[in-house]
């Protein structure tokens, strides 16, 4: 099959906070690339995401976008390229990643530094990948509704990403966030959750986390659905039931190597439609982002909205073999 051309412009989005200056360091290698490639380009540098999305919409309606950062700044560009109604005409999104968080591009094969590979999937097929709408019902963000790629969590990893700032500076990726996950487990309490998908109860009772994603992973690898295929047009939901700080401590072992869900305080299920809601304010996430404390929280799927360059190579999936599809 002949591969189409890559785009003949892009909106290169750099944020240059992303990976605490790493976006803003490795530019030049990028823009090395981008030139020798002789790939004509856009450069939009906004440390703001709302600045950064206001410029993209700004942009002629099919002029791709390349997003330079973490997921956070993924995120941020949505609103510029999700396609709500499914029939792939949204604006076409790459993924170099260098930001703190790089999950959704790590779940495709995709490695901070790795230019050469990132640019050259530019020339692949494009593919349809499903997004996430969340709408807060009751919580400090009440009435809001933000759209998501990977994922989001509640309850104890919302809590660790509370505590990455505060993490040592000489630890990267996985290692401040096990640090902040260790953290926060000293403070592990439990909370009771109803987590309901398309409108039969998942799991009812005491938890200290539950996630809705996309994606396969969050929190610099940790793989929370390792069932999830974000071409499935579903969504999955993943909660703990009642656990001690020793079995927190087992199984986080076992979500480093997505080998929890048999756990028997481990509930999940895949679906279109998923509401969890809190007895009490829970911290929230998404897709690595604090969003305050919540107490209900509505998701929904999105099937096919995003047009994702490139991301056919080198992805987890839920039977271990590489690639999407």
């Amino acid at each position: 099959m002949t591969q189409p051309d890559p785009p003949r412009r892009l909106a290169v989005v750099l944020n240059p906070t992303a990976g605490r200056g790493l976006a803003a360091r490795e530019w030049p290698r990028l823009e090395a690339e981008l030139r020798r490639r002789e790939r004509s380009y856009d450069l939009i540098t906004e440390a703001s995401g709302a600045a950064a999305l206001e410029r993209v919409c700004a942009l002629p309606p099919d002029m791709a976008v390349l997003a330079v950062g973490g997921d956070g700044t993924v995120t941020a560009l949505l609103p510029a390229v999700v396609d709500e109604t499914g029939q792939g005409r949204g604006r076409p999104l790459g993924l170099v990643p260098l930001g703190t968080g790089n999950d959704f591009a790590g779940m495709l094969g995709l490695r901070p530094g790795d230019f050469a590979g990132a640019l050259s999937r530019l020339a692949l097929l494009p593919r349809r990948v499903d997004a996430l709408r969340v709408r807060i019902v009751e919580g400090d963000l009440a009435g809001t509704s933000r759209l998501l790629l990977n994922g989001l969590g509640m309850g104890l990893d919302a809590e660790v990403a509370a505590l990455l700032p505060q993490a040592p500076a000489r630890l990267s990726g996985f290692g401040r966030y096990a640090w902040a996950a260790l953290t926060a487990l000293r403070g592990l309490t439990l909370t009771p959750v109803t987590v309901e998908v398309d409108g039969a109860v998942m799991y009812r009772g005491p938890s200290c986390l539950a996630a809705v994603m996309n994606g396969t992973r969050y929190g610099a690898g940790f793989r929370v659905s390792p069932l999830s295929d974000p071409e499935d047009g579903l969504l999955n939901a993943v909660a703990s039931g009642p656990v001690t700080r020793p079995q927190v401590l087992g199984l986080m072992g076992l979500l480093l190597r997505g080998r929890h869900l048999g756990h028997p305080r481990v509930h999940h299920a895949a679906g279109r439609r998923v509401t969890v809601t809190w007895a009490r304010p829970t911290h929230l996430h998404l897709d690595g982002d604090l969003a305050g404390r919540v107490t209900r929280v509505e998701v929904e799927v999105l099937p096919g909205a995003v047009t994702l360059l490139g991301g056919a190579v080198g992805g987890e999936q839920k039977t271990g073999r590489p690639g999407l599809s």
